[in-house]
C-alpha cells in the first residue's frame, strides 16, 4: 500500500486549508487503495478570518496544528516530525493557509518567503525525487523548493502566474479538471478551487492529481 503524507494550513478556506481540497484529497487517496497522514507546521497562524462575516477577528491567535486536527478528526502530527523515508509521496492541498502559513505569498507577493519547516519537509521529498502534489494556490511553494523551471498551474489567472513565475515557475494554463505534470521533478499541479465552483468540479481534477501522484510513485 502505497502512502502518502499531507501537509495542512490550518482550517478554512481564507485562513488555513481548503476543507473541500483537504477532505476530497483524503477520499481520493483511500479510493487509489493508498493510505495517508496528516501533518501541519506547529505554528500561530497569520490571522484569524470570520468565514460567516469575511472579517479579520481582531485580538484572536488559532494554532495551525490545531485547527488542522479539525480536518484530520484530531490525527494530525506536527510538521517536524514528518519523515521522507516514511512515505512514497507526498500532497500539498491550498486554501488560503498556503499562502498565508505556508508561506506569506498572499502577504508579500512579491517578495514571499518559505515557512523554514515547511521547506525542509517538502525539500526532502523532492530531493529524494519522491512524487509531489501540490493543488488550488499551493503551487507558489514550488519555485521555492525545486530548482527554476519546475512546471506547475494555478489555473487561468495571468496576474497570480506572473508573480509566482517571477520566483522561477514555469506556469501552464490549465483548467479545473486537468492536472500539469512535470515528469523530471515528479510534480503534479492541479487548479482546484482556483477555478472550481463545486465540489464535484473540483473533485474532477484533484482525484487526477492523486491517481498521478500514485502512478509517479510506479516510475
Amino acid at each position: 500500500m502505497k502512502k502518502i503524507a499531507l501537509i495542512l494550513s490550518g482550517c478554512g478556506v481564507y485562513d488555513g486549508s481548503e476543507i473541500h481540497e483537504a477532505v476530497l484529497t483524503m477520499l481520493a487517496i483511500e479510493q487509489q487503495g493508498a493510505s495517508y497522514r496528516c501533518f501541519a507546521p506547529n505554528i500561530t497562524q497569520h490571522h484569524v478570518i470570520n468565514h460567516h462575516t469575511g472579517e479579520v477577528s481582531e485580538n484572536e491567535s488559532r494554532n495551525v496544528l490545531v485547527e488542522s486536527a479539525r480536518i484530520a478528526r484530531g490525527d494530525v502530527e506536527d510538521l517536524s516530525e514528518l519523515y521522507k523515508d516514511e512515505f512514497d509521496a507526498l500532497i500539498v492541498p491550498g486554501g488560503f493557509g498556503a499562502a498565508k502559513n505556508l508561506c506569506n505569498f498572499a502577504i508579500d507577493g512579491d517578495n514571499y518567503t518559505i515557512n523554514e519547516q515547511v521547506l525542509i519537509a517538502c525539500k526532502a521529498f523532492a530531493k529524494a525525487e519522491k512524487p509531489a502534489g501540490y493543488m488550488c494556490i499551493a503551487p507558489a511553494l514550488l519555485p521555492l523548493i525545486y530548482p527554476k523551471g519546475i512546471q506547475g498551474t494555478i489555473g487561468l489567472d495571468n496576474d497570480t502566474a506572473k508573480l509566482i513565475a517571477a520566483k522561477g515557475l514555469v506556469h501552464r494554463d490549465s483548467p479545473v479538471e486537468d492536472v500539469v505534470i512535470d515528469p523530471a521533478h515528479k510534480v503534479v499541479t492541479t487548479p482546484a478551487y482556483m477555478l472550481a465552483t463545486s465540489m464535484s468540479e473540483a473533485a474532477i481534477g484533484i482525484n487526477r492529481l492523486v491517481k498521478s501522484v500514485i502512478a509517479l510513485t510506479e516510475s
